[in-house]
């Protein structure tokens, strides 16, 4: 994933998913589909039309910034 606007990393899905997008405010930890092909980790805030598909607990605003906001991350997601 590459960091875009000073507030979230955007990653390449490669291909595109079903979405539902809703205008929507995001907050640090939000985990959205923007577009149906784009994966986005937000570490700040965004108004935008979004497919909601999940979010991070546990880690304040301050703990995503410094973990997401100083270069390119790798995301894995895992299902049960």
């Amino acid at each position: 994933m590459s960091m875009y606007g000073g507030f979230e990393q955007v990653g390449s899905l490669g291909t595109s998913l079903p979405r539902n997008d809703e205008q929507t405010t995001t907050q640090a930890g939000d985990i959205v589909l923007y577009s149906g092909s784009q994966i986005v980790v937000f570490y700040g805030t965004n108004s935008w039309a979004y497919t909601r598909l999940g979010r991070i607990d546990g880690l304040s605003g301050s703990e995503l910034a410094d973990l997401l906001g100083s270069g390119p991350v790798e995301l894995s997601i895992f299902t049960e």
